[in-house]
């Protein structure tokens, strides 16, 4: 049985924040300033789910699915709780919490 007690209580949502700071003072010699600018988005743009179904697997509300005809992962809204740890494992960083306006 689904407690919605313990759901209303944790409906605020947190964010999960990086501090992304480009120092082009102290960067490889071998490389320009533009160089490392271009690397740096590069590797920091592609945050999207691959559905590694890390975040399915140690989601404790069992709220985090896969579609079965498409294979994206899925979040049942109605089921999770705002734990957060979803957001924390994802290796990717494609899952973001925000806190939810009470309506």
């Amino acid at each position: 049985m689904l407690n919605r007690d313990c759901e209303r209580e944790t409906k605020s949502r947190l964010t999960r924040k990086v501090d992304v700071r480009i120092d082009l003072e102290h960067h490889d010699p071998l490389l320009t300033p533009q160089e490392v600018e271009y690397e740096a988005s590069r590797c920091l743009g592609t945050i999207s789910c691959e559905a590694c179904d890390v975040c399915r697997l140690l989601c404790p509300d069992l709220a985090i699915t896969r579609d079965d005809i498409t294979g994206q992962i899925v979040i049942d809204l109605d089921y999770c709780k705002g734990c957060g740890i979803c957001a924390f494992v994802c290796p990717k960083g494609a899952i973001t919490m925000v806190l939810e306006e009470n309506s």
